[in-house]
């Protein structure tokens, strides 16, 4: 009996040696992890601040011998009259009103397929599910096929109108529905005499919060970063997202032995046009994490 008792109390001593053995090796991965996704953003940030000379002269993640941002970014709003900053709010224009009427779309469509009985609901639902597996890049040409027929190629709504559709997000909010909606809420409501649509907007909205955050959140960056469908869509340069406009400057640096040296004003241009993701995310952190611990309960 004793010698029982004691293997019992030597298991969880050897299982807490483990955990704190595991616990070193875990934080390491985590530090490569992050130091694997901040070093583009810091070698960015460098580059930013060199001139055209120190980026091929000095090392990557060193400074140049002049600090030259200010002049950077002075040369990047003012080269060809400015059409850079057209750019950008070309992609806000897109992204913002994609990504909000992605969310919206998304939230209604997640919200019914969870919380409604209907006809084909598992079917419909499969569809989608398969259309998340289908790439972006299959679709181009049947869409710029389809908006050539209806006299949309080289305008906004080219760009709009296919962002709009998030399978992904239709999925997550149909997952996160599931969970933070309460059935038993609904039914009180309808017992008070409230209407679907009241429902919806007074009480599942603010459920759905979090949720809708994470689903906008991803719908305004991959608007914001897009480039493949910009560049079949969009012929006219006044139209052009940053994403398009900043990789014809790049081949403008690069073409013609480098006649342009615009490879300063191209990385600067490049970050930023990040930084408004950036103060995004940190403002809308805590609603997107919990948005995704949340949606991953249940699958």
């Amino acid at each position: 009996m004793q010698s029982a008792g004691g293997a019992g109390r030597r298991r969880p001593r050897r299982r807490v040696e483990r955990s704190q053995r595991k616990t070193p090796i875990l934080t390491v991965i985590l530090w490569i992890t992050l130091a694997y996704f901040l070093l583009p953003l810091v070698w960015l940030a460098i580059q930013a601040t060199k001139t055209n000379g120190d980026i091929f002269s000095t090392f990557g993640l060193a400074f140049g011998r002049s600090f030259a941002l200010g002049d950077n970014v002075a040369q990047l709003f003012t080269f060809q009259d400015g059409i850079f900053l057209q750019w950008m709010g070309n992609t806000v224009l897109y992204a913002v009103v994609s990504s909000v009427g992605a969310a919206l779309l998304a939230t209604m469509c997640g919200y019914s397929l969870a919380k409604y009985v209907f006809m084909g609901r598992s079917f419909v639902f499969g569809l989608i599910l398969g259309a998340v597996m289908v790439p972006l890049t299959a679709l181009a040409i049947p869409t710029y096929l389809l908006f050539s027929a209806a006299n949309l190629v080289d305008t906004p709504w080219a760009i709009i109108l296919p962002s709009l559709v998030s399978p992904f997000g239709v999925y997550l909010m149909r997952v996160y529905a599931s969970e933070a909606v309460d059935d038993s809420l609904l039914e009180a409501a309808r017992i008070d005499g409230a209407g679907e649509l009241r429902i919806f907007l007074t009480i599942s909205s603010r459920l759905l919060a979090p949720g809708i955050v994470t689903v906008l959140l991803f719908a305004l960056v991959s608007t914001w970063n897009n480039y493949f469908l910009p560049l079949i869509m969009l012929n006219d340069p006044s139209l052009f997202p940053a994403t398009v406009g900043l990789a014809q400057w790049q081949q403008a640096a690069t073409g013609g032995g480098g006649a342009q040296v615009l490879f300063s004003t191209v990385l600067t241009g490049s970050f930023v046009s990040i930084l408004p993701l950036v103060v995004a995310f940190l403002f809308l952190q805590r609603f997107w994490q919990s948005g995704l611990s949340a949606g991953g309960v249940k699958g």
